[in-house]
């Protein structure tokens, strides 16, 4: 995720850089018709071309919208987490009873929370298991094509023993319960958003319209400098595709880039407010973020 500091500029010229060098040539060949050849006699009325970037306007704001929505409901799904993994390891603290065997209940739904946070964001973001991940999974000799949904199991495995041991009232299992249900729709929800992909035709139709201004563009500007008109026909579609690209990086939330939902900080942070939970030192040492963005 971007945070409070001066973002690298060629961070976001690489991911544009293909784009522009397109424009630039479709624009140098564009300009070249409207001085040479027979098109050097068309001209076409610069509210025309408005109209075009008005629509194109409208469908890019369109665009941005969408694509903030899908980066901010991720957002707010890892708030759920956070707060849902608090309540997870609170309820069964409270609700065991106060003996060793009771703290050390807590202690595994905490450690086992921990490695859920860490499996679940890995997985979203299809990258290599983190060794705290791997290493859990090869003590209890288990494994699955879903990691953070047989943790879940687990949990709810846990509960069930744990309620016939201590003879845990009815109503604080089902509490409990609740909030595992509610982990399994976050992590039910992150894989929708990871799952469903953003519309293709609304880049196709962005595109075609940024081509189609850059054609009509400088039929619609006067000869006096040809210069000007050729920089003019490049600056106004690199803006139009500097703010797609915007809304490109925002529509994908777990595709491991500076953009994304910084999954892996909060897992950190969750783990080590669960640890402090059952009385146990933090796990990781939080440094402020060195560089322009926290993953």
């Amino acid at each position: 995720m971007l945070i409070k500091k001066r973002i690298s500029i060629f961070y976001f010229i690489r991911t544009i850089k293909w784009d522009v060098l397109a424009i630039a040539a479709y624009a140098m060949l564009a300009g070249t018709f409207d001085h040479y050849g027979i098109l050097s006699q068309v001209s076409i009325p610069l509210a025309v071309t408005a109209f075009s970037g008005t629509v194109l306007s409208l469908l890019l704001a369109f665009r941005t919208s969408q694509s903030y929505e899908r980066w901010w409901e991720a957002r707010v799904v890892w708030g759920a987490i956070v707060n849902d993994s608090r309540t997870l390891v609170r309820q069964v603290k409270q609700f065991m009873p106060k003996t060793e065997q009771g703290l050390a209940v807590a202690k595994d739904f905490a450690a086992r929370q921990g490695v859920w946070c860490f499996a679940l964001s890995e997985s979203l973001r299809k990258v290599e298991h983190s060794n705290k991940v791997s290493t859990y999974f090869s003590n209890i000799g288990a494994n699955s094509a879903n990691k953070a949904n047989l943790i879940l199991d687990q949990h709810a495995d846990a509960l069930a023993a744990a309620s016939e041991q201590f003879n845990i009232n009815a109503n604080k299992q089902v509490q409990i319960d609740a909030t595992l249900a509610r982990l399994c729709d976050s992590m039910g929800k992150c894989e929708r958003i990871k799952n469903t992909v953003f519309p293709r035709a609304y880049s196709v139709l962005i595109h075609f319209l940024i081509y189609v201004l850059m054609t009509m563009l400088p039929f619609g500007l006067e000869d006096q400098s040809k210069l000007v008109e050729v920089s003019l026909t490049i600056i106004v579609p690199v803006l139009f595709i500097a703010i797609e690209q915007t809304a490109i990086l925002m529509q994908d939330p777990f595709e491991n880039r500076p953009t994304d939902t910084p999954m892996t900080a909060l897992s950190m942070s969750i783990e080590n407010t669960l640890m402090e939970m059952v009385g146990e030192p933090p796990v990781y040492k939080i440094e402020p973020p060195a560089s322009y963005y926290i993953m």
